[in-house]
C-alpha cells in the first residue's frame, strides 16, 4: 500500500497526458494549422525557458563536459534513436494504417523524450519515494498535460502512447528511490539535474524547428554523474 502511494504523483502525470492527450485528438479537426503551430511554438520557448533554468543548477562545468562527451559516445554506439524509431515503427504498423499518414512516430517519440527526460522526472520521482513528497510531479504533470494537448493535435495518437515509458520510468525511479537515495548526494542531483536540462533545452530547439537534434542518443549522458562525481570530486 505504501509503495503503490509514493506513486501518486506518476499516476497524476499519465492522467494528465491522457487527458490532455484525448482533448488533443479531439480537437485535431477543429484547431486551426495556425493555432496549433503558435501553441507549440508558444510551449517550445516554455519547455527552453524550464531547460535553461534546470542547466544552471549544475556546479561542475567539467562533469557536464565529461558525461556528455561519454553519453553522446555510448548513445550513438547503441544508436538509441534509430533503435526507439525502430520500435515506435513497429507499434505504428501494428496500429495505424499505411496510407493514414499519421505522425504516430514522431509523436510518440517526442512525447516520451518531453516527459521523461529531465530534472523534474528525477528530482520528483525521488521525492515522490524518499519523503511522499508529489509536488514536483503534480507541477510537471500539469505542463505535460498541456504539452499532450497541443502534440496530439498536431501528431496524434501516439502521443498518448509515451504513458508507458513514463510510468514505467517514473515508477522505476520512486520505487527504487530509498535503495538509491543513500547513494546520490545533492551534487550528483544538481549534475543529473544539469545534464537533463541541456537536454531539454535540446528538445525545445527541435520542437521550434531550428535544429534536429538526435536526443536519445544523449540519455546515458543523464545518468553518468554518478559514476563520474565519484571519480572527478
Amino acid at each position: 500500500m505504501v509503495r503503490l502511494l509514493s506513486l501518486t504523483g506518476s499516476f497524476v502525470n499519465i492522467g494528465t497526458v491522457l487527458l490532455g492527450g484525448l482533448l488533443g485528438l479531439l480537437l485535431k479537426k477543429g484547431l486551426p494549422e495556425r493555432i496549433s503551430d503558435t501553441l507549440m511554438k508558444g510551449l517550445a520557448l516554455c519547455v527552453l525557458y524550464i531547460g535553461i533554468s534546470g542547466a544552471l543548477k549544475g556546479a561542475n562545468a567539467l562533469v557536464t563536459v565529461v558525461c556528455m562527451a561519454v553519453g553522446a559516445i555510448i548513445g550513438s554506439a547503441l544508436d538509441l534513436d534509430k533503435r526507439l524509431n525502430h520500435f515506435a515503427a513497429k507499434i505504428k504498423k501494428k496500429l495505424v494504417k499505411p496510407d493514414s499518414g499519421s505522425r504516430f512516430a514522431e509523436g510518440f517519440v517526442a512525447a516520451m523524450m518531453l516527459f521523461c527526460v529531465g530534472a523534474m522526472a528525477i528530482v520528483g520521482s525521488l521525492e515522490s519515494g524518499v519523503s511522499h513528497n508529489y509536488s514536483t510531479l503534480i507541477t510537471k504533470a500539469v505542463i505535460d498535460g498541456a504539452a499532450a494537448l497541443v502534440m496530439a493535435s498536431t501528431m496524434g495518437a501516439g502521443v498518448l502512447l509515451s504513458v508507458i515509458p513514463l510510468f514505467l520510468y517514473q515508477g522505476s525511479l520512486t520505487l527504487l528511490a530509498n535503495v538509491i537515495s543513500p547513494y546520490l548526494s545533492e551534487y550528483m542531483i544538481a549534475e543529473m539535474t544539469c545534464i537533463g536540462s541541456l537536454l531539454i533545452i535540446a528538445i525545445a530547439l527541435n520542437l521550434l524547428n531550428l535544429t534536429k537534434i538526435k536526443v536519445m542518443n544523449y540519455v546515458p549522458a543523464a545518468i553518468l554523474p554518478v559514476v563520474v562525481c565519484l571519480v572527478i570530486k
